[in-house]
């Protein structure tokens, strides 16, 4: 990776770790604040207070995403951003819990995951964008864990109206950051325009939605049952898990970051892909099977993350990659749109299940859903083999003429030519190039 990329990378994964520890330090102590609050000892309206949340999200991804692909990554980051400090100083405030929700939802209107995931996939080359998202994600999962230890001292040091201000400052803090740190792509390329239908209907990113929907679904299903477990087999305390899961998902990078890399220069990952959607299906094998034995709960937990940190590297690194040029922030939109609805459902539908069927029936339906990805899954088209391609255009040739015809070559995704240098510069599908085609193009008179 380059300078540039490992800016890029760091940069984008800090100002979303920011975001998104604003959300996560909320998680521990949230339920007992809103008691305080006039109207939250209604606990559903406790519980619609910290949901909404995710509901404003999942129905902001898309037009975030689409705004992005139209005006650009960086402003609608920072609107996204703006939104949410405003959402959080307006939670501060709230006197009671409809301001509270009100405050919630203009929250969760900040919905900036598409558009940062798109920018981090326009600055990083293609053979880069999964190392860079597993950056985005591990980074994500260590500041979950860290807010479990934080959260609490937090709150009784400032009180829940400090927290909010504190995640307001963090949020209005990865601004400044986002526009001076964070690179600019180095040339504005010539995409053909796509249909938002097309988005929504290409069935190598239905595969890749779904999974997400699946990925999030088994999480939170799985972790109504895990914390009990932790509770009724170690004897470990609520308020000790995370010094269980915190040396367990630093263990699973161990594992993960070696295949990520693997992947990437064997052109393999599809192979480990599938093998990731099949550890995650072992997983709740092991959970499933878990016979009281402290050593198998760990070992299931240890599979789990390992399978969850690859399929959070490798999916939103494919919908980049499959995804039209012109639409990747839709695409993006609408693959967070499924890991919000995977993650708000899951919760629901496993509590549903677990009171009738308990545990195992839980466990059970996580291994179904993941199986039935896996055989969807296997039919994926590996992602192309794109790579960069530069000429140098002669005085003849008419430059606007060019980029048009450009777009219209076979395998070409992106061009962008430069007047002034005389260069253009091509993101080629190496399966479908055709060398001739362009230098024919560069020969061709400008009256052409």
């Amino acid at each position: 990776m380059t300078r540039t990329e490992w800016r890029a990378g760091v940069t984008l994964a800090f100002i979303l770790a920011l975001r998104m520890l604003g959300l996560f330090l909320v998680l521990p102590v949230f339920s007992v604040f809103a008691r305080t609050l006039p109207g939250g000892d209604n606990i559903f309206m406790a519980g619609l207070a910290f949901g909404v949340f995710g509901l404003a999200q999942a129905f902001m991804q898309i037009p975030f995403g689409i705004a992005s692909d139209r005006f650009g990554r960086k402003p609608v980051i920072v609107i996204g951003l703006l939104l949410y400090a405003a959402g959080s100083l307006l939670a501060m405030w709230a006197p009671d819990i409809h301001w509270m929700i009100a405050a919630r939802i203009l929250q969760g209107t900040g919905a900036i995951s598409a558009a940062v995931t798109a920018l981090a996939a326009d600055l990083v080359r293609d053979q880069h964008r999964t190392k860079v998202m597993a950056m985005i994600g591990s980074t994500i999962g260590l500041v979950f864990a860290g807010s479990l230890v934080l959260s609490p001292a937090l709150y009784g040091w400032v009180g829940m109206d400090g927290m909010f201000l504190f995640i307001a400052v963090l949020a209005l803090t990865a601004i400044p950051l986002l526009l001076k740190v964070v690179p600019d792509p180095d040339h504005a390329p010539e995409v053909k325009p796509t249909p938002f239908a097309r988005v929504i209907a290409d069935r190598q990113l239905m595969r890749l939605n779904f999974g997400m929907f699946t990925v999030h679904m088994v999480q939170m299903a799985m972790f109504l049952m895990v914390p009990l477990a932790l509770v009724e087999v170690m004897g470990m305390p609520v308020a000790e898990h995370w010094t269980l899961y915190l040396p367990i998902v630093l263990a699973s990078f161990v594992v993960m970051v070696p295949a990520i890399v693997w992947a990437e220069k064997r052109a393999r990952v599809k192979t480990v892909f599938l093998a990731a959607i099949v550890t995650l299906i072992a997983s709740q094998f092991v959970f499933l099977a878990q016979v009281g034995l402290m050593w198998v709960l760990v070992g299931g937990l240890f599979v789990f993350f390992i399978a969850f940190n690859l399929l959070e590297a490798l999916l939103p690194s494919l919908v980049s990659r499959i995804a039209p040029p012109a639409a990747k922030g839709a695409a993006l939109g609408v693959f967070n749109t499924a890991q919000s609805v995977g993650a708000a459902t899951g919760s629901a539908i496993g509590g549903a299940i677990a009171l009738r069927f308990g545990a195992s029936g839980v466990f059970g339906f996580c291994i179904a859903l993941a199986i039935a990805w896996w055989l969807w899954a296997r039919s994926m088209q590996p992602p192309p083999v794109v790579a960069l391609r530069e000429y140098a255009v002669g005085d003849h040739v008419d430059i606007e003429w060019l980029r048009e015809r450009l777009l219209e070559l076979p395998g070409v995704r992106e061009a962008s030519v430069e007047r002034d240098r005389r260069m253009a510069y091509l993101k080629v599908n190496l399966e479908l190039w055709d060398e001739e085609g362009v230098r024919r193009l560069l020969d061709a008179p400008a009256a052409a």
